[in-house]
């Protein structure tokens, strides 16, 4: 079983047990870290794919040290000029072994994918379609929408309004 899994802004492919070097953690030597930006699994039958990360999947693992890798020392010269510029820089980076790879909430959310919705009646969605109506959603739209609404609703200011005192003034 393996996972692409993101750890400190960088994509790995990890298998359970192998030891990886990332990008240095704030974790202590000895903590267990845990990972729920996992994209990708595969257990040897069937590949899951996230969009973008797969929910409920995550990567355990254990830092077993911090270190210094290795030196890369950048040398610039220009002949006949005198010009020379000697450079170094040794990364900080973080031992891991990963310990778990845990696919289970993903297999969770098929099970609830595959649940058959409840019906609704006539009735019940003529009572429901008014409340939808008179209620809208402020927070999920634009500050152009916004704007246009409150205009609608002779609201005075309001082009001069941030997101947040438009969506106060339309609530009211």
């Amino acid at each position: 079983m393996y996972a692409i899994v993101e750890i400190a802004g960088q994509q790995f492919k990890v298998a359970q047990d192998q030891k990886l070097f990332v990008h240095r953690l704030a974790e202590k030597e000895g903590a267990k870290v845990s990972f729920d930006k996992v994209y990708l699994l595969d257990d040897g039958k069937k590949v899951s794919i996230g969009a973008p990360a797969i929910t409920g999947a995550s990567v355990e693992a254990k830092v077993v040290s911090h270190l210094k890798g290795d030196k890369v020392i950048v040398f610039k010269k220009k002949r006949r000029k005198g010009y020379r510029v000697k450079n170094g820089h040794r990364q900080a980076l973080t031992e891991l072994v990963i310990e778990k790879i845990q696919a289970s909430g993903a297999k969770a959310k098929k099970a609830e994918a595959t649940e058959a919705p409840k019906k609704e009646t006539k009735a019940t969605a003529k009572k429901a379609a008014p409340k939808a109506a008179a209620k809208k959603d402020f927070a999920s739209m634009t500050v152009a929408q916004l704007k246009a609404e409150a205009k609608a609703k002779g609201i005075e200011g309001s082009s001069s309004m941030k997101k947040a005192e438009l969506i106060a003034a339309l609530s009211k």
